[in-house]
């Protein structure tokens, strides 16, 4: 979900997944992290593509896998045809910010349904740790579609893609971005905790596109091949100088690596 920190530190802990981001939810969203910033700008052009391309008749249900501070929770209440959003997420801690964050922007959270057409759509939070829960919970499944942005490096794939297979429903869409394996490979997603100065960091992995790929393919989802730098399905991003300004100076350091890779993915109607 995020990108290293550069601060120093007096030593590195690793602790798992949930128990890290429960203490980084606090300063998840002001620690300058330049990998949530440059997902934030190329979901501009990818959250549209997954709009357009969802088979399922209109109103839709959606999960967001992995939902962090809300960030995607708050893009999916904006949208009309969309009417239910189910936000999973390990971390208590996460999901509290989420719940802060998307009550100060929307008050009508809460309602039962969703009358007249075209109010805000229904939305559950709810705890969910895909590795240690080997289905997902009943309000997620048969969705018409899972946006999980930079939360499958914290997850060995089949897990990921077995989670997602089970919460889509046939001809589903799922929406997904990632630490490009060159970042990984490097480094890790991680803060530094300012009461210990200890540098935090949760469990990664640095899968490669074509792991995440071959992987998508054994549980029944193939990629989807679209414009706007996405023709051969995945689109691979290369931090360069010209970035820096808009991604923040943490960014610098990461110029002419490549630390970005989203796509978008149907589920068969076989499946």
């Amino acid at each position: 979900m995020g990108d290293p920190e550069n601060l120093p530190s007096t030593s590195i802990r690793y602790l798992s997944t949930t128990e890290a981001y429960d203490r980084w939810a606090a300063v998840y969203d002001t620690d300058g992290n330049f990998l949530q910033a440059l997902d934030t700008i190329e979901l501009k052009t990818l959250f549209p593509q997954f709009l357009r391309l969802l088979k399922s008749p209109e109103p839709w249900r959606i999960v967001d896998l992995g939902c962090g501070t809300g960030r995607n929770t708050a893009l999916l209440l904006t949208v009309p045809d969309i009417e239910e959003v189910i936000a999973l997420d390990s971390s208590r801690g996460m999901l509290e910010v989420a719940r802060s964050r998307l009550n100060e922007a929307n008050d009508r959270i809460s309602i039962p349904s969703r009358e007249p057409a075209g109010e805000t759509p229904k939305l559950h939070l709810q705890v969910f740790d895909m590795i240690m829960s080997p289905s997902p919970p009943k309000s997620a499944q048969q969705a018409d579609g899972v946006v999980s942005t930079l939360v499958a490096e914290h997850v060995p794939l089949p897990t990921f893609f077995s989670q997602v297979s089970q919460i889509l429903r046939p001809g589903g869409l799922l929406l997904l971005t990632n630490m490009h394996a060159h970042m990984g490979g490097i480094s890790q997603a991680g803060f530094v905790d300012a009461e210990t100065g200890e540098k935090i960091r949760p469990i990664s992995y640095a899968h490669t596109v074509a792991d995440v790929v071959a992987e998508a393919r054994r549980w029944g989802l193939e990629v989807m091949e679209m414009g706007d730098g996405y023709e051969t399905g995945i689109k691979e991003i290369r931090v360069n100088e010209t970035m820096v300004e808009k991604l923040g100076p943490r960014s610098r350091k990461w110029v002419g690596v490549t630390c970005w890779f989203g796509g978008l993915f149907s589920k068969s109607e076989n499946q």
